[in-house]
Order: C-alpha cells, then structure tokens, then sequence
C-alpha cells in the first residue's frame, strides 16, 4: 500500500530501530533516564528555549501548554481551524475549563488586526483572554507556512494586550526547510513551542514542549496529571532523538514529491487544485464529480491510501515512506479511478 493519509503511518528506518535497541534508559518520572534527557536538551536547544519536556503525544504537549497558561474561565484566541481546537477533541474545555475565541483567518493565518477585533474589552460578564494559540505550519491550511513578519506583528498585539503566546509547531521543521528560517527564530516569539517527532520526521511516537525553566517544571507537573508520565521512555527517545537528528533535512525530498503530486493532479480532469498553494507535504484537493469517501474506498482497492477531509475534498501527505515512483503510481491510479 501506498499511505498518504497522513506523516503519522511512517515505520522506523533500520538505523532508528538500532538507536532504539541501544538506547541507555532510567526512570523519566524521577528524571533518570539520560536519553530522554538529552533528547530534551536538544529539542530545547534547537528551539533556544531553556528546557524542554517529552510528551507521549502533540495533543498533549498543546493542552498541556494551554493548562500551563491559563485557569478555569479563561479564554484562548486561535484560528477556528487550528488543531488545538479542531482536532483536540474538546480538551482545552474539558480539561483546562477554558473556552476558545475564534478568528477566521486565511489558511489558518490571521493578521494583528483581526487578533485586536477578537480581544474583548475588559468587562465582568466576558471570560478573560490569557492566550493567542498559533498552528505553524497550518494542517488544515494545505502545510500553509505563517510568515515570520506576520508572527512577530500578532506577538506585538499580544504582548500590548498581556497575552500569552504558544506555537503548536508540529510540522515547524517544514517551515524551516521551505523558508531556510531556523526553529529559534520562529520560537523566539513564544512563551511556549509544541513539537513533534512523529509527523514528518518519521519517529514512531513522541513530541516535546519548550519554554523557559519555571514554565517547563509548571508543565512537568500538568504532564502527570494528565497521565503524561513515562518510565524507561529512552526506547522511544532515542528513536525522536535520531530522527531530530537524521531526518529534518530530507524533508525537502517530501516538498518536491508533494509539489509534483499536485503538479500532476492539476492535469487530471475533474479535480480542482491550485499546485502554487503547496508549501511543504501536504496536497489538499477537489473533486468536481463524486463523493471524495467513495474515490478513496476505490482508490484503497488499487493499493493507494487517501484521507477523505469532506464531501469533496481529499488529503496526500508525503513522508519518508513514499518515494518519487510512489508518486506516479498514485497519479496513475488516480487517472484510472477517475476514468
């Protein structure tokens, strides 16, 4: 099978699953295990932020960051679209007892201005804005990157306003390697970074929150409650360890395969795409002539995996796992299936 639903479905390359069979390991709970430790040293140094925490997931490293910025009542400014809502199933409300402010920005991008008009005026029948959450790059923006004058210009406002910053940077290092802007640069501009091992970078599990010290040990303390806390984690370390190490680079092979994915889509009758809007890995199209569930079911029947986003719209991640060959197979299925 051909995956692209997601950069999630990767398998750990023979290189990475020896890293993990060697890796040294303690208990992380008491803070023991050396490869954990180094790779949050790494992760923080890469950030410039001055320590990172290893989480089991993106979705808890996010809310775990919202809880470290907030308290109940509260309220939190994104796009309607970021993953901290959409895609966290009501855990910034379940959990933290905040609710989310939404701004309907372009491609999960949104200006200072459109930040100042979500700001409520203080006033005892509103909750309390305490942080603005920002996706980068934007999953449901098509991999949209968010241009660094644009963040620094929604910090500005923030900051006027005694608001909080966290990036849930998941995909940050497509970012980098599309913008040749290094992660501190991005990171510099937030109280808090969320990254991930697992998309893209082709780790089996695992990402990490950055910040300063005191937030980090405030976050440490949430990662247990929620249930965060792991014990011979290095396994799983060494394996985010490796690919922070091996694998950011090759993204731009993921880049160029999904630009020619979506070059070679936009030949095909009846799809709708605009190729110049795929940024990084992830192709976002239309159909124009069947359900989008019924083409992947077919498309599943000739070895290729789609990710059905609505009625009529389909998603292809590229990853490590999908090669150039892999790409016109997909493009030929997909001119069969349409025939």
């Amino acid at each position: 099978m051909i995956d692209l639903r997601s950069d999630t479905v990767t398998r750990p390359t023979p290189a990475m699953r020896k890293a993990m069979y060697e890796a040294e390991v303690g208990d992380s709970v008491y803070g023991e295990d050396p490869t954990v430790r180094a790779l949050e040293e790494r992760t923080a140094e890469i950030l410039g932020k001055e320590a990172a925490l290893f989480m089991p997931s993106g979705t808890m490293s996010n809310q775990v960051a919202v809880r470290c910025h907030t308290e109940p009542g509260d309220e939190i400014i994104m796009d309607y679209k970021t993953h901290v809502h959409y895609y966290e199933v009501g855990a910034a409300a379940a959990i933290s007892g905040v609710s989310c402010r939404m701004i309907h920005g372009k491609r999960g991008i949104f200006s200072a201005a459109a930040l100042e008009s979500a700001i409520r005026p203080l006033n005892i029948h509103y909750p309390v804005a305490k942080l603005v959450c920002i996706e980068n790059t934007h999953n449901k923006g098509g991999g949209a990157i968010w241009p660094l004058a644009t963040i620094a210009a929604v910090e500005r406002h923030a900051r006027k306003s005694r608001l909080k910053m966290h990036m849930d940077g998941a995909r940050l290092w497509h970012a980098v390697v599309t913008t040749g802007i290094p992660e501190h640069a991005y990171a510099q501009h937030f109280d808090t970074v969320s990254v991930c091992f697992s998309k893209g970078l082709g780790a089996p599990v695992g990402s990490a929150l950055a910040g300063d010290s005191a937030m980090i040990q405030r976050a440490e303390r949430f990662r247990k409650q929620f249930g965060g806390g792991m014990r011979q984690a290095g396994i799983i370390a060494a394996a985010a360890l490796y690919a922070l190490e091996n694998h950011r680079g090759r993204l731009a092979d993921d880049h160029a395969n999904a630009r020619a994915l979506a070059e070679g889509l936009a030949s095909l009758p009846r799809i709708e795409i605009d190729p110049a809007l795929v940024e990084t890995n992830i192709v976002n199209f239309r159909l124009l002539h069947r359900p989008a569930v019924q083409l992947c079911e077919q498309l599943k029947l000739e070895g290729v995996l789609l990710f059905a986003t609505s009625h009529d719209t389909i998603r292809a991640v590229t990853h490590c796992d999908v090669s150039r060959d892999d790409i016109a197979a997909v493009l030929k299925a997909l001119a069969k299936a349409i025939r």
